[in-house]
């Protein structure tokens, strides 16, 4: 009697070959895994996203108290105060741009879950000490460090896409979006109130308990498939992360520019949105509750469509929904540059956001199709440093188009931005995964 090979194992082996140059039986175990055990990518799916949401929430829960934290260390000087703020909210994205490709290449070469894991426990330690400084120039330091051993996104991206099944990547990282974007909603309004009850040095421990609360549910119910290349790294190698992929490849060098257009487009605005809605409110004493109105929606927009669209994405083409929300989104952003009133702003920016919001999730799928396995630490940690130098030069290049040419037109320069990255898409990136 003649044993044939089951169905499934031969399907995983098919797929196995479409790689180039990698482990053929290790990559067909680990997709065979994947198809068999739904339960368990789900699981794991959801511990990450609640432990992203948690880890989020915290790291923001601090964001409103920096300026009022310094008071306190006793920077007075309304000039000082006003650099140290700025370094201090810019240090650990330029940090976390030269470290995230590093802690990419070692998630490739000694698994993805102990990344997320050192991302997590390392913020809880940072954090608690950040509530412990005496002088400014040690909140500095923590800050800058934060970035150098923190980014549980980037790690929580490239766990979250190894697991999940093909047809269910956008999904997948569509519910991980929609976390980070609540996680950032909430955090700050957690933060308000800690510091009012219990003054403002209790907010840097409560980020602590939160990180604490979200390595526990990722130790508990995450488990990572990763296997170790036959060929793995030292450490010391491990942490020059191999970009080889993007030589041959317009189509990730095409997605990273929407990656790196899409944290410009969220962050462009943000020094003087608040301004903006003054000027339209008319002399309203409510210009405090409009601004947090427009931003808090803007920010529920953003999540709803990240979870809705990656989860409709594979079935109507990671692509197509790129590009419909490339275009969406310029659409909606032009005629914000317009608008007469804070009603027309907010509906404005509630529909430009739900574009913006679901670039992510589609722009991540088609990376993750398009990244030979064992190579998609060192993708997705570039893809993260891209995101966090984007997210910072966004502000400086709306400011200077602000003070040059009007706020209108920092609307109208953002939706050229995003037209342009759209155009990208079209033009480099084919439908067919690229091995």
């Amino acid at each position: 009697m003649r044993i044939g090979t089951p169905p499934g194992l031969r399907l995983a082996r098919g797929e196995a070959s479409l790689y180039n140059g990698g482990d053929h039986a290790s990559e067909a175990n680990a997709l065979n895994l994947r198809s068999n055990s739904r339960p368990e990518w789900k699981r794991t799916l959801y511990a990450i996203a609640a432990g992203e949401l948690l880890a989020v929430a915290g790291f923001t829960t601090s964001t409103p108290i920096i300026p009022f934290y310094l008071q306190d260390l006793g920077v007075s000087d309304p000039s000082r105060l006003k650099l140290l703020t700025g370094l201090l909210q810019a240090l650990p994205s330029l940090s976390l741009v030269f470290f995230s490709p590093i802690w990419g290449g070692l998630a490739d070469n000694y698994g993805r879950k102990p990344m997320l894991l050192r991302a997590l426990v390392g913020g809880v330690v940072i954090m608690l000490l950040q509530g412990l400084v005496t002088a400014p120039w040690q909140l500095l330091a923590l800050r800058t460090l934060q970035g150098c051993i923190t980014g549980t996104i980037a790690a929580a991206t490239i766990l979250v896409a190894s697991v999940a099944p093909r047809e269910e990547v956008g999904y997948a990282l569509g519910l991980l979006q929609m976390a980070i974007f609540l996680g950032s909603s909430l955090g700050p309004l957690f933060g308000g109130v800690i510091a009012d009850l219990f003054g403002r040095r209790v907010n840097f421990f409560a980020t602590s308990v939160l990180l604490l609360a979200a390595a526990l549910i990722v130790t508990r119910y995450a488990r990572d498939n990763f296997k170790p290349p036959a060929n793995r790294k030292s450490i010391l190698k491990s942490m020059v992360p191999d970009f080889r992929p993007l030589a041959s490849s317009k189509a990730l060098l095409s997605l990273l520019a929407v990656i790196a257009a899409d944290q410009v487009a969220g962050s462009i605005l943000n020094p003087f949105l608040p301004l903006i809605i003054q000027g339209l409110s008319a002399g309203s004493a409510h210009v405090g509750s409009t601004t947090g109105l427009i931003l808090g929606l803007g920010a529920v927009s953003s999540a709803l469509a990240a979870f809705s669209i990656g989860k409709i994405s594979y079935r109507i083409g990671y692509k197509r929904a790129l590009i419909i929300c490339m275009v969406g989104a310029s659409v909606f952003m032009i005629p914000q540059a317009f608008a007469r009133t804070p009603l027309e702003l907010l509906l404005l920016r509630i529909a430009s956001c739900f574009f913006v919001g679901g670039n992510l999730p589609s722009a991540n799928a088609l990376i993750a199709q398009r990244t030979q396995s064992g190579k998609q630490g060192s993708i997705y940690g570039l893809s993260s440093a891209i995101a966090s130098g984007s997210n910072a030069l966004g502000p400086v290049i709306g400011v200077s188009i602000a003070v040059s040419a009007g706020y209108g037109s920092v609307f109208i320069s953002t939706a050229g931005i995003l037209a342009a990255a759209g155009i990208a898409i079209m033009v480099f990136v084919r439908n067919q995964r690229i091995s």
